[in-house]
Parts: structure tokens; sequence; C-alpha cells
């Protein structure tokens, strides 16, 4: 099977990937576009014998360790850029991708290890202490729009955990920006198909025309939202999903402060 054809499903993961390391779509997809590059000028430079997606993500790190000594781009006019990229400099880059591919990636701490070129103690050490430092900066009031009762639940025990509180628990568009207009909120976490057949796509293009907001989407349905085509979700979580998952997409997109940039 051609190369193109093993790694092209795993694009979509590494441009969010990207998104969330460096804190800025455009940066993001210039590593991700840096990295094909490589790729098709040498292809003897992708790992042999492993799993497609674990060398591409190892391709993409040479391109992220080569850009590593350049600013990241900051839209001057865009103040949730201005706060990534301030929290980025308090943040060692190892200890973000450590905590991201784990987490959010899936990869273990043996593959994580490999990816990052360190042992597997430190990386370890690395997402020890980049939960840490996320914490010490971040606190969120969490918008939950779920319409599965138990998923809700789970979702508004997990955000309770890491010590932030629920505004409330929508079921439908209309609760949603009911409970957004109410008791503003400081992150939104939202399903997609809601049970009145509403779109949770819509509630939050509705709340960011109101006023931004970080989002993450948490769906059975990722495809209506990773098309390969911009603007894309900077967070997108996909059902059934892992307490891990969750913890480090919301502890990501606190820190980022990152809305959804969805719709036009």
């Amino acid at each position: 099977m051609p190369l193109a054809t093993q790694i092209a499903p795993h694009l979509p993961f590494l441009r969010r990937y990207a998104r969330a390391l460096v804190g800025s779509q455009a940066a993001g997809d210039r590593l991700v576009e840096a990295t094909l590059a490589a790729i098709v000028a040498d292809p003897s430079c992708f790992p042999a014998g492993v799993a497609p997606n674990l060398g591409l993500y190892k391709c993409f790190q040479a391109a992220f360790d080569a850009d590593a000594l350049e600013p990241v781009e900051v839209d001057a006019g865009n103040s949730f850029e201005s706060v990534a990229a301030a929290r980025l400099a308090a943040l060692m880059p190892k200890s973000r991708q450590a905590l991201l591919l784990g987490a959010m990636e899936g990869f273990t701490v043996t593959d994580s290890a490999w990816l990052l070129g360190c042992s597997e103690d430190e990386v370890r050490a690395h997402v020890a202490q980049a939960l840490a430092d996320i914490e010490r900066q971040t606190r969120a009031r969490v918008l939950i729009i779920e319409d599965e009762p138990i998923i809700a639940m789970h979702l508004e025990t997990i955000v309770r955990d890491l010590g932030h509180d629920v505004t409330g628990i929508a079921t439908t568009l209309t609760e949603a920006m009911s409970a957004f207009h109410a008791e503003p909120p400081g992150l939104v976490l939202a399903d997609i198909q809601l049970a009145d057949a509403s779109s949770g796509i819509d509630a939050v293009k509705a709340m960011l025309a109101e006023r931004p907001v970080p989002v993450i989407f948490i769906t059975a349905f990722p495809e209506r939202l990773l098309t390969g085509e911009r603007p894309e979700p900077t967070f997108l979580i996909t059902k059934p999903f892992q307490v891990p998952t969750v913890e480090a997409a919301i502890s990501q997109a606190m820190f980022f402060n990152s809305t959804a940039r969805i719709g036009g």
C-alpha cells in the first residue's frame, strides 16, 4: 500500500495535535505541511517497521524540533492567541508534547518516549509537570451541552474533579442558550446531536456570535467536524471517550483559551 494511502487517515488527527501543541491553526498547519513536504522530498525519512500513525508523528516531531527556535505565530489582534503565546512561554515544550501525545492522541508511554527521544520515566515526569503547570493557570465555569443523562453526569464529575464549576447541563439548543445567558461560561462542552433533534453545532455558533468562549466538542459523529477543510474545531473528542482524554482537552482548551473556530 502506498505510504500516502497509509498516512492519509491520520492527517486530521495530526492537525488536531499540531493546533493544540502550538496554539494556532495556521502555525499548526504550517508544521504539518512541512512534515508532508519532508516525506515527499525524502521518503526514506519515514521510519520503517512502525505503525503509520507512529511514523507520521515521528516525522512531525522532526519538523517541530527544526522549527522550535522560531516564534509562535500570533495575531496581535486576537486576544486568545496572545493568551496562548504567553502561556506557551511558561510551559516547557516537552511537557506539553508528552501530555498531548498520551492523553489526547492515545500513544503509550513507550511510544511517547520514542517520539520525544527520551526515557519513559522522563515522559511521566513531563506529563506530571504539564498538568501541575496548567492547573495553576486555569480555572473555569463550564456549560455542558449533552442530552444523555449518564454521559452528562460523567462529564460533570470530570469537570468538578478538575476543580472547575458547572454552570448548567443543557439537552437542547434552547436550553443551552438560556444557560449561556443566565451564567456566561468560561468553557463549553458540546455534543452535536441533541434531544429535540437540534444541533450542538448551531448552539455553539450562536454563542460564538455573541462572545468568544473555548469549546470542546464531544461526539459520536466526528466526521461532521473533521472534514479536512477549514475551519475546524480545535478540540474534538470522539465517543466513547476516555476520562484522561477529556481531562487533557479541558486543560488544553483553558490553557489556550481557544474557541471552536467553526462556521462562517
